[in-house]
């Protein structure tokens, strides 16, 4: 993340010199990005990059696993008070924005881990590899389900839908209460990613209520449940 270059969204009506933004500077994106590309393929190689439209992939050989790279800016949305919460902004190759809020992933999700005895990320991980062996099988609603999408179902189940005397009971909980409470807009509407910054199924979002409750819908049957 580059800090030197600074995006924000401020409270309506309210200006930079308010907050004392100073100037963004002349660096763009797509120098940055070009810079880290250059960085990269001078790190590992030219053969051990590929350029995506949202990332760098850094391909794993035998002693190095594969990894993504972004390229992001800092940014920042400010309440009235002058308090904001910090994430980052980052640019598709085609134009697109995004906006992630990386820090507040990992302290939230590292809390519910606790909070439910290391069971979160251990359904998370379950439910990541059943989603990539139904993907290999061959079924089309599991393709459209990215990591992250899994990982935020997970985080809006109560902290008593874990614990089980197996993890099969965890997941059969996990799954049926995600697919009883996407049958409707309604009663997951509040739902937030796991930064709790952003809802999980609104407009913005490049995955649908209806592509998440298929996938479970099929994850259900796919594991055999009754």
């Amino acid at each position: 993340m580059y800090r030197d270059v600074l995006y924000f969204d401020l409270p309506d009506g309210m200006t930079r010199e308010q907050f004392g933004i100073g100037d963004p500077g002349g660096y763009s994106y797509e120098a940055f990005k070009n810079d880290v590309h250059d960085a990269l393929r001078s790190g590992f190689g030219g053969s051990a990059v590929s350029r995506g439209n949202k990332a760098f992939d850094i391909h794993e050989n035998t002693y190095r696993v594969d990894a993504d790279v972004i390229a992001a800016f800092e940014y920042r949305r400010y309440d009235r008070d002058c308090s904001y919460d910090q994430g980052t902004r980052s640019f598709t190759d085609d134009g697109g924005v995004l906006t992630n809020w990386p820090q507040q992933n990992y302290d939230n999700g590292v809390r519910r881990n606790e909070e439910t005895g290391r069971r979160f990320k251990s359904v998370v991980r379950i439910l990541k590899r059943l989603r990539n062996e139904m993907a290999d099988a061959g079924l089309a609603s599991a393709k459209p389900i990215p990591s992250f999408l899994i990982e935020c179902l997970v985080w809006n189940v109560p902290n008593d839908g874990f614990g089980h005397d197996a993890y099969l009971d965890d997941v059969r909980y996990v799954i049926a209460h995600l697919w009883n409470e996407t049958r409707s807009s309604e009663t997951c509407r509040e739902w937030g990613e796991i930064n709790e910054l952003k809802y999980l199924f609104r407009t913005e979002q490049p995955w649908t209520r209806e592509q998440a409750r298929t996938f479970l819908g099929a994850a259900w049957d796919y594991l055999g449940f009754e």
